[in-house]
Formats: structure tokens, sequence, C-alpha cells
């Protein structure tokens, strides 16, 4: 016991040891050191203003400000990306900014944008209506030449069609003129011109000749350009339409419908010429507006340019100083406040490191007074923090997915670093698709630095995290399809020749009769000749059942040893006495009895029906075992083993409530004292934070009730945890079986035709199937049962889950939804 009290601390086996700390800032250097405890990252700073809201503390009108410069610097960065410009990577040759004048230059950067997108708008919109008018000008034109022979001595031209005067070019422009609303004549025909979106076309057509009873005539034509839509930004196709009506009336309720539809209408003159002579002045327009828009567009390009280079600097600052005033807003002013007071967690290791820093913001701010660093008591639990490195954050991801471990609470991520794959590896044995794994775990970390710069997908994301846990997955699945030879379903003579062969020389009754053993057993895995005899399945079977309760009893009885050094951590005797032992008794008593019979059965060759020996300890634990027996006592053993286990759940169930009753009863005479830590215990190298007293009044009802749950729920687990491992067996059964079709039913099947083209389908086929089915499909799956197996049949043994993450304040975890 001495020797194991020596040991060194496992890296990863328990969380960081922790300390709470009182931090007592000089108003003018407050800003600074929260900045450089920001960039150090190892303080998780506690909220001390809990009861306010977000508008009733201190620094309230500094974060509204940082918000503001965020708002407008997101504004920024969407106009950027809109014009379609790159942002280029920050220089750290940039000159530093001030807080205040970059809210001024922002402010008016958000002006200007806002100015130039205004007027770009409204050059846009006049751009269309000309480029609308143009194209109604030339279809307009084809429908009135091509109706003119039939109605021209009866047509008018409508008074809501603009005249055209001699000096109509100098004088006035196209557009600024409304159409008339003069008395028609009612006896003639007239026509309303203009364009709509194609998508609205049929309902606008249907709904015109409902409206006039069908008295109406309506010509449409696809204009010949799309139209860019300012608020999109994408084009639309449009569609020019005349419609020849006759009455006062109908003018209006067309006019009507066109409003409510976003149709434009334009006035065409019927004079040709009139029509010619608008038409250039409409192009002459064009041309102008084109030009303007080009210099416009160029201009806001180069100052959307010269924004963008500082633009990841100042988002950056901005980010970090809001980050920094909602970690005052979190600290109080004290009593003269001229101080602000504030507590926070951080690791032990870290205490030099944050001293360094606040001693350097003194300095830096020319602070007459230093930061005062005091350590507290605490008797709220601290918070869990592991470090990780990019190999085993993964792993450490999938335990906390379970629930963050208690303070000092035995980590299972330790384990789970060789247990998870290794399990995975055991539904998955396959030494070829163990080889394609390899290939795209090796894919991922070659290009790590790449995919680590960039913003993946979600599942992309999820296959990059996990591109460690997925090497080790490979590599065990290598490892355990050699030992069960297989590649891709088929056996290699890889360490040497069979131990087995034909009684014949054509081997025509090896799948009906059997081999004949002539040597010594294969040397490593299972012998290539079992595959295809008659024999196959059921030794397969047999193998891999056994193997499933050995894996299985060993890493239960892991997680029960686990659960008597977090017990034996917190000096906790009953936890040892009365739930380690007993369940290490009852659990062993069965299902550790029924891994040595399975070994033993295994070594000495015996025709042993375990089943049967399993069976008939309950049912008849006095019967001869007969031909069943493995070992001399075999059946007294079973006897005592059984009353073991009987005795061990009353041992689990009566004897903890009672003893703490009888612990509180006699803490609350005072015959007993917990020792009450101080301020002094952190001067230690490795302090202990003070556990809460309990101050709640005994419920001896509540502890025996819990006490029956927790026993009765570990004796049903532990036959049905036990089972659960068989899941090893049946999904690395399956995968097999699912390998042997594919190959059997597919490759050799099509390969057996001469056809080249039914030989390359077959071949499609199998990769097909080998990829997406047993590659993808069966990886999940296997993964998913992984899973469970820890978090369920592992973990419950010892893991309570209940902690809460360390979450500094750091810079280094800032992102851009942070803004």
């Amino acid at each position: 016991m001495e020797y194991i009290n020596n040991l060194p601390d496992m890296d990863l086996m328990r969380s960081e040891k922790m300390m709470l700390v009182q931090l007592i800032f000089p108003v003018e250097s407050a800003h600074r050191a929260i900045s450089y405890l920001g960039e150090l990252g190892l303080i998780q700073f506690r909220d001390l203003n809990d009861d306010k809201s977000p508008f009733q503390r201190t620094f309230v009108n500094q974060v509204k400000r940082c918000a503001e410069m965020s708002r407008k610097l997101r504004f920024i960065k969407d106009q950027i990306h809109k014009a379609g410009l790159i942002l280029p990577p920050s220089s750290s040759s940039q000159p530093d900014i001030e807080l205040e004048e970059l809210e001024i230059q922002l402010a008016e950067h958000e002006h200007g944008l806002i100015e130039m997108n205004a007027n770009s708008e409204k050059l846009q919109q006049t751009y269309n209506e000309l480029l609308e008018f143009k194209m109604v000008l030339r279809k307009a034109g084809d429908f009135l030449l091509s109706s003119g022979s039939r109605v021209a001595a009866q047509e008018t031209e409508l008074d809501e069609n603009v005249r055209i005067k001699d000096d109509y070019a100098d004088d006035s422009s196209l557009l600024d003129q409304e159409m008339r609303t003069g008395p028609s004549n009612q006896s003639g025909v007239g026509f309303i011109s203009g364009i709509i979106c194609k998508s609205k076309v049929l309902r606008f057509e249907r709904m015109l000749f409902r409206t006039t009873r069908g008295n109406m005539l309506f010509n449409q034509a696809p204009a010949d350009d799309q139209i860019l839509d300012p608020a999109t930004n994408e084009m639309v196709e449009e569609t020019v339409f005349m419609i020849f009506f006759s009455g006062e009336q109908v003018r209006i309720k067309i006019l009507k419908i066109c409003e409510a539809f976003g149709a434009n209408c334009y006035p065409v003159p019927e004079d040709t010429i009139k029509r010619r002579q608008i038409t250039q002045e409409v192009l002459s327009h064009l041309s102008d507006l084109e030009t303007t828009l080009e210099a416009g567009h160029c201009h806001r390009d180069k100052a959307l340019t010269s924004i963008g280079f500082h633009l990841p600097k100042w988002m950056n600052m901005v980010r970090r100083e809001k980050a920094v005033y909602d970690t005052l807003n979190m600290l109080n002013f004290d009593v003269t406040k001229k101080c602000l007071v504030g507590e926070g967690w951080f690791p032990i290791f870290a205490k030099r490191k944050i001293q360094e820093a606040l001693q350097r913001a003194t300095v830096d701010s020319n602070s007459q007074v230093g930061v005062i660093f005091h350590v507290k008591d605490s008797v709220e639990s601290p918070p869990t923090y592991f470090q990780t490195n990019r190999f085993t954050n993964a792993y450490q991801e999938i335990v906390d997915a379970y629930g963050v471990a208690k303070y000092q609470e035995a980590n299972p991520a330790v384990y789970t670093i060789v247990t998870f794959p290794f399990l995975f590896a055991v539904m998955f044995g396959d030494w070829g698709h163990g080889i394609c794994l390899l290939l795209g775990a090796f894919f991922l970390i070659a290009r790590e630095k790449k995919f680590g710069s960039q913003k993946l997908g979600s599942f992309m994301e999820m296959l990059f995290g996990g591109r460690y846990v997925l090497l080790l997955m490979s590599l065990f699945s290598i490892y355990c399809g050699l030992i069960y030879n297989e590649f891709f379903s088929v056996p290699f003579h890889i360490f040497g020749n069979s131990a087995y062969r034909c009684r014949d020389a054509t081997c025509s009754d090896s799948r009906s009769v059997g081999l004949v053993k002539h040597q010594d057993a294969y040397p490593f895995g299972v012998d290539p000749s079992w595959r295809g005899s008659r024999t196959e399945l059921p030794f397969l079977n047999s193998l891999k059942m056994k193997m499933s309760i050995l894996f299985g009893v060993a890493q239960m009885n892991l997680g029960i040893i686990l659960s008597y050094f977090n017990a034996r951590y917190s000096s906790n005797s009953l936890d040892i006495k009365y739930q380690f032992v007993p369940q290490m008794i009852f659990l062993n008593s069965l299902f550790g009895y029924l891994a040595i019979l399975i070994i033993m059965k295994w070594c000495t060759g015996s025709q042993a029906d375990l089943y049967h020996v399993m069976i008939y300890m309950f049912l008849s634990p006095f019967e001869d075992l007969g031909e069943n027996q493995l070992f001399r006592g075999q059946s007294v053993l079973q006897v005592i083993l059984l009353l073991l286990a009987v005795i061990a759940v009353p041992w689990m169930l009566f004897p903890k409530p009672f003893s703490l009753k009888k612990l509180h009863t006699e803490r609350f005479q005072g015959r007993t004292y917990a020792m009450l830590g101080t301020s002094d215990m952190y001067d230690a190298e490795e302090p202990e934070p003070v556990s809460q007293p309990d101050h709640e009044e005994f419920n001896f009802s509540e502890v025996f009730v819990h006490q029956m749950i927790h026993s009765i729920e570990f004796v049903l687990g532990a036959v049905s945890n036990t089972a659960s491992y068989l899941r090893l067996w049946a999904l690395s059964l399956a995968h097999s079986e699912l390998s042997t079709v594919f190959y059997e039913k597919v490759l050799l099947l099509t390969w057996g035709y001469e056809n080249i083209m039914i030989r390359l389908a077959g071949l499609a086929v199998f990769a097909f199937a080998t990829a997406f089915i047993l590659l993808m499909m069966e990886t999940l799956s296997a993964f998913l049962h992984a899973l469970r197996l820890h978090w369920v049949e592992f973990q419950n043994k010892f893991y309570s889950g209940e902690g809460y993450k360390f979450k500094p304040f750091s810079f280094a975890a800032l992102n851009d939804n942070e803004d």
C-alpha cells in the first residue's frame, strides 16, 4: 500500500488541482489586468453579480459600444462578401489604434458605405427603368406593326401615353413625364404597354381576362435582356406585354391590376419616327449610366479593399474588448468604489504565471497599488480541468459527452484511449478494411494544418476531430483482422502452413467430412483452413462468444477497481467496505468464475458443456458434474461461490445506510469532528478543497431507498451488462458474413463470366458495397456499440459524471460567433 501511495500521478487520471482566488484590482489597472489574464487563458471568473440583469451592471455602456462596433464591422464584412472581394490576411505590421479612434472611423466608414449603396441603388433603379423602356419600345413596335394593317383607321393613342413635342430631347426627360389622363375616345381602341416578371405572366393574363370578361387583346414576348434586382442582386427574367382594349373604365381596371402585380407600364407612341427618336435618347442615357455605375462600383471596391486590409485586426480587437468588459461586469466594486473585486478558479500550476501577468499589468498601467492576490477557501466544488493534446482530446470528448467528471474523480478517458478502439476492432476485425480506414486516417492527419484552419461541414468536422480515434481504430482492426485471418473475408497463409489437410488429394469431402490435423496449431490467429469447412461457423461462434465474455468481465472488473481508487482518494472507507468489496465478490463469484472456466477449457481441450455447468450451479448446486467437471473440487467451489454471491447482496444493501446514520448521530452529539480547513492549506504543494459540511437533516429512509436501488441495479446490471458484451460476438460475426456474401456472391460470381462488362459491373458493385456498407455503415454501427459499452457497461461502475468543465477566460477561445 505504501508503494501505491508513492507512485507518481498519472496524466489525465485526475483533473488538475484547482484553487479559488480573490483578486482586488485598482480601477486604473483593472482593464489591462483582465486583458493580460485573457491572453494567458488560465483563470475562470465567478459571476459576483448574478442577481443583476445585464442592463444593471457597471460597464453596460462599454459593452453596448463594443456591440455597436461589432454590428458595424459585420455590416462592412457583409458588404465585402457581397461585392465578391476576398479578405486579405491580417498583418502584424499594422499600426495599433485606440478604441475611441476606431469607433469614429467605423462610424465614418459605415456612413460612407450606406451613402454609396443608396446612390448605387438609385442609379441601378434608373438604369433598370431605362433598360425596360428600351425593351418595351422594341417589342411594342413589333406589336403595333403586326396589328397596324387591320386597326390603323380606328386605333387612337390614349391620353396616358406621353405626347412627344418637337423639343422633347432638349427640354424634358422621358422618365420624368407622367401619363396624361385626359378624356379619351370611348369608341376607339387604346393600348397599354409594359413589362412584368416572367413568373407572374400566367396569373396576370388570367386576372386581366376575368376582369375585362375577355374584352381585351393580350400580346406578350420575352424580354431580350435580364434585369438585375438591386434587392437580391440576382438576374430576373421578364416579359414585355401590350394590352389592347376599349373604354375608359377598362383602362382604369387594367392599370390597377398592373400596379397590383408589380408591372411597370411605359408610354409608347404609335408614330414610328417618334419611337425611333425616343429609343435613341434611351440608348444615350443607358450609355451614360453604365459609365457612372462602373465608376461607382470601382470607387466602392477600392474603399472596401482599403477597409478589408484592417478588418480582421479590428474585429479581433473589438471582440477582445467586449470580452474584457463582459468579464469586468462579473466583478464587484468595493465599498470605496476605488477597487474591483473578483473571484476565480485556476489550476495550481498556473499560479506563478497569473501572478506575473498581474504584476506586468500593474507596471504597464503605472498604478501605484498592485493587484491583491488572496487565496480563499470554498465549499463549492471546483471545476474539472484536464490538460489534453491533439491526440487525447477526442477521447476526452467521448467521455465528456456522457458527463463531465467530478473534481478529482477518476477519468475514464485514460483507459478509453485503448479500450474504445480495441472493442471497436473486435467487432470490425478485417485487416483489409482496417487498411482502408488507416488510409483515411493518414489523409486527415496529413492535411491537419489545412483542415484545422478551414470551416468544415458538421460531418467533416466530426470526422476530422476524431482523426486520431480513427487511427487507433484502424490499427486495432488490422490486428484483430490478422487474428481472425480475414482480408475482405479471404484468409491467407501469412504465418505459415495450415495445421490441417484434406483426407485425399481432391479435397472433395472437406466441407462434408472435414480435415485431418497433421501438425502443430497455426502460430497466430485463426487457421485459414477453417474457412469453408463444415465446422467453420460453430468454431467461430464459440470462439467469439467466449472471447466477448472474457473482455466484458475484464472491463467490468476494471470499472469496479476504479471505484475503489475513487473511494480511497476521497478517504471514503464505507464505499470500500460496503460497495467495492461486495461488488467484486458478487461479479467474480459468478461471471469471473465463468471466465476462468472458459480459459481452462481452452487450455485443457475439455469437452465440458459450460452452459450446463452455469445453469445447474443455480438449479442443482450439489449435483455431481460428471463429464462436465474441469478440475477436482469444482462442485464444492461452486457452492462456496454461490453462497458468497448471495451474501454479497445484503452486504451491499444494509450496512452502509446504518453506518451513515451512526456517523451522523455521533457527529451531531459532538463525539467526532470534521477538520475544517483554513487558507493556510493552500500553501501546501497540493491543496485540497474543503468539502461542504452536511447541515441538512439526515433522512435515513431516503438513504436506504437510494442504497437499495443502487444494489438492485448492480445485481441486475451484472447479468445484463455481461450479456450486453455479447454484441461483440454478434457484430463481429455479422461483419464477417456480410464480407463473405459480397465476396462470394458478387465478386466471385461475376468473375466466373468471360464477358468483361459483367466482370467490371461485379467489381463496381463489390467496391460500392465495401465502401458504403462495410466501411461506412458497419464502421458507424461498431462505433456506436463500442460507445454504448463504455458509457453503460464500463462507466456506470465508478463514474458519476456530475461535474462541470473548467472554462477559463481566454482570448484564444473567442470566435466569430462572439460578435
